[in-house]
């Protein structure tokens, strides 16, 4: 699904040159469950940037589904976010004073899917992550945090993406919700969706089926299922 081939991010202006990625390659495989894990400033944020089409690499290959996505305009990278990408992130990115159900349907009203059907698939994905249906028609900012990851979760989902991208779901959650948010992940790979998780924590990289390790924009090493 993706293949990154030898790809190098370089970020400059009048004074200074950064590679904040460096010759990366690495292959996804549909319904992996993968970490990418490197503390702050490893590049990974970058790197998060480029399979989510938010960005494009200064040399390299990144190909999706088949297709390179390299050297896409930004009209063209939007289409690849809106139909193959669902986001998740550790801020929630809620909009506060909108219901919960409000907050899902969106990207339905950016695919002009009808009322009743965007009212369907809402509920739907919004039970598929666990989330009570007394909570669907509270104002996001009413709930907690877990809560809200799990509005934002199924944002992510609602649209049927290829791949959830989650950048530090668990970072602004206590050890147990985090835990739970993390199960939720578990069971859709289990139902067959990609997952991809940024993270610098290595106990939330652990629930991955595989880790690819980051660090100065350089990839040190890729660990499966707990081996090396």
């Amino acid at each position: 699904m993706i293949e990154a081939i030898n790809i190098s991010k370089l970020y400059k202006n009048e004074n200074v040159e950064l590679w904040a990625l460096k010759n990366i390659s690495f292959k996804i495989n549909k319904g992996e469950f993968v970490a990418i894990m490197g503390p702050s400033g490893s590049g990974k944020s970058t790197l998060m940037h480029i399979l989510g089409a938010l960005d494009t690499p200064t040399s390299g290959q990144y190909l999706l589904d088949g297709h390179d996505v390299s050297s896409l305009s930004e009209e063209e990278l939007a289409d690849i976010r809106k139909e193959k990408i669902g986001f998740v992130f550790q801020s929630f990115n809620l909009l506060p004073r909108a219901s919960v159900i409000r907050n899902v349907v969106l990207p339905l009203l950016y695919a002009k899917v009808s009322k009743a059907e965007r009212l369907a698939k809402a509920r739907e994905t919004l039970a598929a992550t666990g989330l009570d249906e007394t909570h669907f028609w509270h104002l996001s900012n009413q709930l907690s945090g877990g809560q809200m990851q799990r509005v934002a979760i199924a944002r992510a989902l609602v649209n049927n993406p290829s791949i959830i991208l989650a950048d530090e779901p668990t970072g602004n959650l206590d050890t147990k919700t985090g835990e739970l948010i993390l199960d939720a992940f578990q069971k859709l790979n289990d139902e067959g969706h990609t997952i991809i998780l940024i993270t610098h924590e290595h106990d939330v990289a652990e629930h991955a089926k595989k880790i690819i390790h980051i660090r100065d924009g350089s990839i040190l090493k890729v660990e499966n299922n707990g081996h090396y």
